[in-house]
């Protein structure tokens, strides 16, 4: 099934590891095959990783990324998500974080990235209080 990506002028984009940017109009390319393609909105820079769960977000982005194998990046997945989930007290985060690990287990990186997300949320919801919450 065709992916099709409407680009603002100057939006930047990752296509199989290759950063690409929009000229200056708005542009609608079609992907005709199976690619990985990362909006810059979804995009985490090193140094962004400040959180628990984005710890985790980052080296799944990195394996979506990546076109060879890199066990160190699984392994730091691994890792974060277990120190994660000891600390998640919430039966429904705790499901949320399960399937992201079968996910990731499966290959299925832009599935857990979105589901992530979601862990990203929570944790923002969490740090910033009740009154915020």
């Amino acid at each position: 099934m065709p992916l099709k990506l409407s680009l603002k002028p100057g939006e930047k984009f990752v296509l199989n590891g290759a950063v690409v940017e929009n000229g200056d109009r708005r542009a609608t390319l079609v992907l005709q095959n199976k690619a990985s393609v990362l909006r810059e909105k979804d995009i985490m820079q090193e140094h962004e990783v400040d959180t628990p769960a984005k710890r985790i977000y980052f080296p799944v982005m990195m394996m979506y990324l990546s076109s060879t194998s890199q066990d160190g990046l699984y392994d730091e997945f691994v890792l974060r998500m277990t120190e994660f989930m000891n600390a998640v007290g919430s039966s429904d985060v705790m499901a949320e974080c399960v399937s992201v690990s079968r996910e990731v287990m499966a290959g299925e990186f832009y599935k857990a990235l979105l589901r992530c997300r979601k862990l990203i949320q929570y944790e923002a919801k969490l740090l910033a209080g009740p009154d915020e919450a």
